[in-house]
């Protein structure tokens, strides 16, 4: 099983441990992750790998927000970096608190992969074709992604489970 961390995050992946499928087979990506981990499963199916499932854990989800709204973002992120981080990983966490690793060594260049990425049904269309099984979990009360947005588009080429209390990290009280 191959996981790929959030944005600024590492180690994190004890907090979706009851939603893994720890196959050899399988790779998982969270939030910003999840693009990673979808990036690395084309890869891998090109190349005739073996990949029998892609779990992504609240996937960042950001294609209907409006331009101002990432151009904000962006901005906030680049006037005051460390700032920023901490709110981001605040609202991640709400409406509970736990303590994580965070690496404060982010590019700008990754929030604005995250905050523009396109995801794309030809690519879960063609991979589901080759084999491949997905699952998307995402949280009710996740304050980072558009959660309604990102249910109707995945629920088109995935299974969703949707978790009415749970926030970014799939957490409930």
């Amino acid at each position: 099983m191959k996981f790929f961390s959030g944005f600024s995050l590492q180690n994190e992946e004890y907090l979706f441990e009851e939603y893994i499928n720890a196959s050899a087979y399988t790779v998982c990506g969270f939030s910003y992750g999840a693009i990673k981990a979808l990036d690395y499963v084309k890869k891998q199916i090109e190349l005739g790998n073996r990949v029998d499932k892609l779990q992504l854990f609240s996937p960042a989800f950001f294609q209907t927000k409006g331009k101002k709204f990432k151009k904000l973002q962006l901005m906030g992120y680049k006037k005051d970096k460390i700032n920023y981080m901490k709110s981001f990983l605040s609202l991640c966490f709400k409406p509970y608190e736990q303590k994580i690793i965070q690496n404060y060594e982010t590019e700008y260049s990754e929030l604005d992969e995250l905050l523009n990425y396109d995801w794309s049904l030809q690519d879960f269309k063609y991979l589901i074709n080759k084999g491949l099984h997905v699952e998307v979990y995402l949280g009710g009360e996740d304050k980072i992604i558009d959660v309604e947005g990102a249910r109707e588009f995945f629920l088109q080429v995935s299974t969703v489970t949707y978790i009415k209390n749970a926030n970014h990290f799939l957490q409930i009280n």
